[in-house]
């Protein structure tokens, strides 16, 4: 099935946030936030902008008749501040106006008087001031001393990944809308439906019943609208309960850059130790996660980078640690892959450390410790598959890798001033929440009497094609053409307790609720086709609009048996309820099984360096992924295009950077590079590995959301190598993003090693 969202994106036609028709009166809220990083408020004068034209009113912590409060996981972040600010960018006063440039123009009239504080952006002195967000964790299995003692080979050094500004096509926003009896509607741009509802509703201090949240689609998110679209509409509600009439608030894209989250930074320390076979015996870590000025969600994502330290390797000895660190950057926040990339990049970068002290491959240490049935995870779960080796011998095999490093050898043996460099990257990445109770979805689904079919779940379309699965559900279960199936928006009235769409769980999820519902509904039909035609129910079956007895067609067709069951009062609404089973993980021994499953796959990259200028490209890269047992495969595709490319992003030219003061540099688009077409792999290749997938995937179609985001880490280590071509001499420095301003230094060995 093709995506179903596609001809109302190129039409224009597709209804976002600020599409939404404007009713009579409404209002425009702009956010005011603190230009400076860490201070104490000594006072705050909205005399001049409340006087301003066009201006309704200014909002405040005092004007809060709730909780002013919205820390997601922990209560450690209020709605706008009170005494002190611990980021430029926090949110401290919200201005109500009749137009959005009145607003804006208003806020530039608040004057806030500050008394300075020490401000911290590096997370390891953080950590030697002892500024953490929450205790620290260490997963660990196995003795790790012992594996040490046993090795060969040990070695030590350090690896630092980058931040990473989402940029979503469409900036963060929320139109707030008043209902009767003191009810509100809130159209978001939100991961989090029941999130949203939950922090409007403490914040305003009713109850969750009094707010509806509704989302109909988002221009994009990649984890930045899970915990970090809350604000923007609480802050909307909140003028509307006050003024009762509808605000919008959409944040410019200045704004959005400044006052919003990105990919944490990590500063990590490791230590690798190997036998002369090339087994990798003992793998210890550090990981100074740089957390921000408070926690969001960062206590999940440290977790999971707990959860992915050994990659798709087996270790049997390992201990790591992560700290989250709080400084004066605005809170860091979900980002597509969660904490795994970040972790993935050092173990990456510890197998090229020992490759290049050793003078071998690389390739020979990955696969030499590839995971393989029956080995143990270090937090306790066992490898179900082995297709971690399937991939990467899939890979060898189907694009010959073995000629693509000969070509690149040759490449370079031929010319001068132009090097390419080849690396292979392969993945492992569980799929669930790691929270247990988050692993829960419901469904709503009406069958109309003419047939038709309503749908109603709780996951968030946001560019991925969620909902043409969804579609292909329904569809598939009542064997129906899809014109008579819709896709209502996500509603919390509809859909209630929603877990966010995130971590690449929500067609697996809500796919499951929804096929619950219509298999009950199915049945119930198939009951009244047996009544009608007098045949055992066993023989009968719904295909393709019509029924079947046995294998022989009747006369009987799909609209004909609805109609007769409404008129036989037969129930055809049904929600349906799913939660995941077999998962756990106890926090206590930091051991259990808490994926349903994992994605495997290999990447092998092909770059090519100007060694004048350090400017470079990614001449390809191709790819063995696991799909499982793909539903739609074109839509499969896409999304590990377009992780893969953003996973490029990350390691090479989007790079974050803040100045002392706490003043974020790529503070806009002149200044934060991401990947354009010219900047894209001029081919991306992608076939799937041949496995079938797990029951516990929607179809046995493997989720494909996140896991092919690390496959652009192997564009870091391609660079590498193709700068240690031209410069034998060179010192291996692990500092992602690998910016062509770097690589030039690197080329000329002014690397700093």
């Amino acid at each position: 099935m093709k995506n179903i969202d596609s001809h109302g994106h190129v039409s224009g036609r597709s209804i976002y946030v600020d599409d939404i028709p404007e009713l009579r009166g409404t209002l425009h809220a702009v956010p005011v936030f603190s230009k400076v990083a860490h201070a104490k408020i000594i006072s705050i004068d909205i005399s001049r902008a409340r006087d301003a034209a066009g201006v309704v009113d200014v909002l405040l912590a005092k004007d809060v008749p709730g909780e002013n409060q919205i820390g997601g996981i922990l209560p450690d972040e209020p709605l706008f501040a009170e005494n002190e600010v611990h980021f430029i960018g926090q949110p401290i006063a919200v201005v109500i106006a009749d137009t959005h440039f009145a607003a804006r123009e208003a806020r530039a009239l608040i004057e806030v008087e500050y008394d300075e504080l020490e401000v911290i952006i590096d997370p390891r002195m953080a950590k030697q001031k002892g500024h953490l967000l929450f205790p620290a964790r260490t997963f660990a299995n196995g003795d790790i001393d012992s594996g040490f003692e046993e090795s060969d080979y040990v070695f030590s050094g350090r690896a630092d990944s980058g931040g990473q500004e989402h940029l979503y096509i469409e900036t963060q926003g929320s139109y707030a809308v008043p209902l009767e009896n003191n009810n509100i509607k809130i159209y978001s741009s939100t991961q989090g439906p029941t999130s949203v509802q939950k922090f409007v509703s403490n914040v305003l201090g009713v109850g969750m019943h009094n707010i509806e949240v509704d989302v109909i689609r988002l221009g994009g998110a990649f984890g930045g609208k899970e915990d970090q679209a809350t604000a923007w509409a609480v802050m909307a509600a909140l003028a509307v309960q006050k003024l009762r009439k509808p605000v919008k608030l959409i944040l410019d894209r200045d704004d959005d850059m400044v006052m919003t989250g990105k990919r944490h930074p990590y500063s990590s320390d490791f230590k690798i130790g190997l036998d002369k076979d090339l087994k990798i015996k003992s793998f210890e870590v550090t990981y100074y996660q740089n957390g921000g000025a408070a926690a969001d969600l960062s206590p999940a994502i440290m977790e999971r980078t707990l959860f992915h330290v050994t990659n798709s390797y087996f270790i049997p000895n390992v201990k790591a640690t992560a700290y989250s660190c709080k400084t004066n950057i605005a809170p860091f926040t979900a980002f597509r892959g969660f904490g795994g990339p970040q972790a993935m990049f050092v173990i990456e970068s510890a197998i090229s450390l020992v490759a290049d002290k050793l003078g071998i491959s690389k390739e020979k240490i990955q696969r030499a410790n590839l995971l393989k049935f029956g080995d143990l995870f270090h937090y306790g779960q066992i490898c179900d598959s082995n297709n971690a080796v399937k991939s990467w011998d899939s890979l060898q095999e189907k694009f010959d890798a073995e000629s693509e490093v000969l070509k690149v050898r040759d490449f370079n043996k031929k010319h001068t001033f132009r090097k390419q460099g080849i690396s292979l990257m392969p993945i492992c990445f569980g799929i669930s929440f790691t929270k247990t109770p988050m692993n829960q979805a419901r469904a709503l689904v009406h069958v109309y009497q003419d047939g038709s079919i309503g749908i109603s779940t709780g996951a968030v379309e946001m560019g991925q094609g969620v909902n043409t699965k969804m579609m292909q559900v329904a569809a598939g279960v009542f064997s129906v053409d899809v014109s008579r199936i819709k896709i209502e928006s996500t509603n919390t009235t509809r859909v209630a307790n929603t877990s966010p769409t995130a971590a690449s769980s929500g067609a697996d999820l809500n796919g499951k609720a929804l096929q619950i519902a219509c298999d009950e509904i199915y049945e119930r039909l198939v009951k009244t086709a047996s009544n009608i035609l007098k045949e055992d129910i066993k023989l009968i079956e719904i295909k393709n609009e019509r029924v079947y007895v046995g294998n022989n067609p009747s006369k009987l067709y799909w609209n004909e048996v609805v109609e007769t069951a409404f008129l036989d009062r037969v129930k055809l609404s049904e929600v349906g309820h799913y939660a995941t089973p077999i998962i756990h993980f106890d926090k206590r021994t930091e051991k259990g099984h808490p994926f349903a499953y994992h994605v495997y796959g290999t990447a092998l990259t092909t770059v090519e360096v100007d060694c004048i200028t350090g400017v470079y490209e990614t001449e390809s890269i191709k790819i063995v992924h696991d799909f499982g047992t793909s539903m739609n495969l074109t839509l499969d595709k896409g999304q590990v295009e377009g992780a893969v490319v953003q996973g490029v992003g990350w390691v090479t030219i989007e790079e974050l950077g803040w100045d002392e003061k706490g003043r974020l540099l790529a503070d806009n688009l002149s200044k934060y590079k991401v990947p354009d077409i010219y900047a894209a792999p001029k081919t991306i290749d992608i076939l799937p590995l041949e496995t079938e997938g797990p029951e516990l995937a929607i179809l046995k179609s493997k989720a494909v959301g996140e896991p092919p985001f690390m496959y652009g880490i192997g564009a870091y280590f391609a660079l590498q190598n193709a700068i240690k071509d031209y410069n034998p001499n060179y010192k291996l420095d692990f500092d992602a993003p690998l910016t062509p301003e770097k690589v030039l230094l690197g080329l000329y060995g002014f690397n700093g090693k």
